[in-house]
């Protein structure tokens, strides 16, 4: 595996191998194509009982969905699921990192804590697990160039067809 650089990026995206919805080629960086932050959040409930950690735990028991116009506020400690703006397509030859974006790192905010390896062949949105590690409330405005994608080559082909193949909810 070996990670696609600017031209390389441009050359995917010319040819098909990488499809991005909506498309802005300043994002396109030396090594990584910038991602904004949409507009839906899922919050965890407040709960009191304990929540059973297994392979057949669901996110949407213990979360609730909530649509942000202006922005969402994430509170000291707290950890909430997003979603990108952008929708990604990838070649079965490809496949990749969301990683954060250093400059909120230097806000105490984790963007994406866990999970950040995307599969060949993945067609969706982007969930991003996003914590606040800092001791002030962050507000997080949709719309915000939040996260990065970072694109490799595979060696062979193959196509994700899990759980959250076409998500595009967080």
């Amino acid at each position: 595996m070996s990670v696609l650089t600017r031209d390389e990026i441009l050359k995917e995206i010319a040819k098909g191998g990488i499809t991005i919805d909506p498309y802005d080629a300043s994002l396109v960086g030396p090594g990584s194509v910038d991602l904004h932050l949409g507009d839906q959040f899922r919050v965890f409930k407040k709960l009191h009982t304990i929540y059973h950690v297994t392979n057949d735990s669901d996110f949407e028991q213990i979360t609730e969905l909530v649509q942000v116009q202006d922005y969402f506020v994430l509170m000291p400690q707290e950890t909430v699921l997003a979603i990108t703006k952008e929708r990604i397509h990838l070649a079965p030859y490809l496949c990749g990192w969301l990683e954060g974006r250093s400059r909120f790192a230097r806000l105490g905010l984790m963007v994406h804590i866990t999970a950040g390896f995307m599969q060949p062949g993945i067609n969706n949105r982007q969930v991003l697990e996003i914590s606040n590690v800092s001791s002030v409330p962050l507000a997080l405005h949709p719309g915000t160039r939040l996260a990065q994608f970072i694109f490799a080559r595979t060696v062979g082909e193959a196509v994700y067809q899990g759980r959250f193949a076409s998500q595009v909810q967080p």
